[in-house]
This record gives structure tokens, C-alpha cells and sequence, in this order.
């Protein structure tokens, strides 16, 4: 069976040898760039499976290679930063980015989130195994089937974790979900690290979902508790 292949991207060579020595011995094929030009001639010619992408770099930073990657390939990338602010973490997800990963940070957690980049990946074009038929509130439309969700008839472009963050609020619809149960249904894991970005995730579901994000009418926040998707009667 084909190996599934990473590619590295960092201007730092240490950072790029060590990840790949854990990447390796996780069973991944990988591929290293120190820059963005690097990268992008790596995947123009050759197959991909998922992209670990440092923002700060040279000639080509971070998000101005996913924003060129995303013209033409919808292969997961994870972003690397020193940054922490919400801010910083939603430019990325909304230039394309699948998952953010803090620096500094541990290899098991960055595997961790390889891991489930991956099967979140494959839940996103499959629709997930269990989803079936689709759902439907006010303008909104799921199509699980397809693994496609669409507002007022137009579709909606969602990351694979805004997706399945989606189609679990709308499985439960109504109920208010929890963090914790939030985190262990998308991350499996319930990290103050994974509580953070469940939020900017939320947030940037709400911005395509949300006529007015700042005044939600679908997900609705329970301070402290978790969210809810409320149906539109």
C-alpha cells in the first residue's frame, strides 16, 4: 500500500529534520522545502497527501503559499506559528488552512493533529460513513451524502473541520454540546491548546454560515458550557 506523504515546510533546517525523523517512524514518506517556492514545486509535480506549512519564511511566507496552493490543490495543510493571538490563527483557517499548531510545540501533538487532519480529510469527502440523507434549517442544507453544505443554494467552502464541526452540531441539533465533547468527537483529545482553537473554528464557521456573525441565529454560544445549533422554525 502507497505511503501517505507529508511535505515540510520551514526555513529552519533542524525544525524541518527533526519533524521528519518522528514523521518517518510514524510510518509517513516525507518531503522537505525551506521556503514557499519550494513547496509549491513539490506539489506541482509530484503527489502530496498533507502539508506542514511554518508561516514566518522567506521569498514566499506561509499564508501567501496556501493562498496559491488553494487556486489549484484542496490538500490538508496544517500551519505552523509562533504566533498565538485568535487573529493571527484566523487569517490562516481562512486562507485555507486546515489545523494551526502553535510553536513551540510537541511532536506527539503535531502528529496527533496529522493523524486527524487526515481522517478528517476523508470524512469531508465521503460525508462520513454514519452520515447519511441530509439536513435542513432555515437556509441552510446539508447533503451528507455528498459531503456538501450550502446557504440560501450556494455552497458553502468549509475546511474539513468546519465541516464535520457542521454536520456534528446538526446531528445534534438543539442540544447544547459541551467543549469537552466537542474536542473528543473532532481532536480526540481536550487540550486548553484544542479549547483555543475550537473557538476560532467556530468563529470562522459563523463568518460563512452567519449573515451577521457578531448576532448569530444557528450556533449559538453557551458561556462556558459549549455551543448549540439552533433550528430555524
Amino acid at each position: 500500500m502507497e505511503k501517505l506523504k507529508v511535505l515540510v515546510v520551514d526555513d529552519d533546517r533542524e525544525i524541518v529534520d527533526s519533524i521528519a525523523i518522528f514523521l518517518k517512524a510514524d510510518g509517513y514518506e516525507v518531503e522537505k522545502a525551506y521556503n514557499g517556492l519550494e513547496a509549491l514545486d513539490i506539489v506541482m509535480s509530484q503527489t502530496v497527501h498533507l502539508i506542514v506549512l511554518d508561516i514566518m519564511m522567506p521569498e514566499l511566507d506561509g499564508i501567501k503559499t496556501l493562498l496559491r496552493l488553494r487556486e489549484s490543490r484542496n490538500i490538508p495543510v496544517i500551519l505552523l506559528s509562533a504566533k498565538s493571538e485568535d487573529a493571527d490563527k484566523i487569517l490562516g483557517l481562512t486562507a485555507g488552512a486546515d489545523d494551526y499548531v502553535t510553536k513551540p510545540f510537541s511532536v506527539e501533538e503535531l502528529l496527533a493533529r496529522i493523524r486527524t487532519s487526515f481522517l478528517l480529510f476523508s470524512y469531508a469527502q465521503t460525508g462520513g460513513v454514519a452520515s447519511e440523507g441530509s439536513f435542513d434549517t432555515g437556509e441552510l442544507h446539508i447533503n451528507f451524502d455528498a459531503g456538501i453544505a450550502t446557504m440560501d443554494g450556494e455552497e458553502l467552502h468549509l475546511t474539513p473541520i468546519e465541516y464535520k464541526l457542521l454536520c456534528l452540531l446538526a446531528h445534534n441539533a438543539d442540544k447544547v454540546l459541551t467543549h469537552q465533547f466537542i474536542l473528543h468527537e473532532i481532536w480526540g483529545t481536550a487540550t486548553k491548546s484544542d479549547l483555543a482553537s475550537l473557538r476560532v473554528f467556530m468563529g470562522t464557521l459563523r463568518k460563512k454560515i452567519e449573515s451577521d456573525p457578531a448576532h448569530p441565529h444557528y450556533i449559538q454560544t453557551h458561556v462556558g458550557i459549549g455551543y448549540r445549533l439552533v433550528t430555524q422554525g
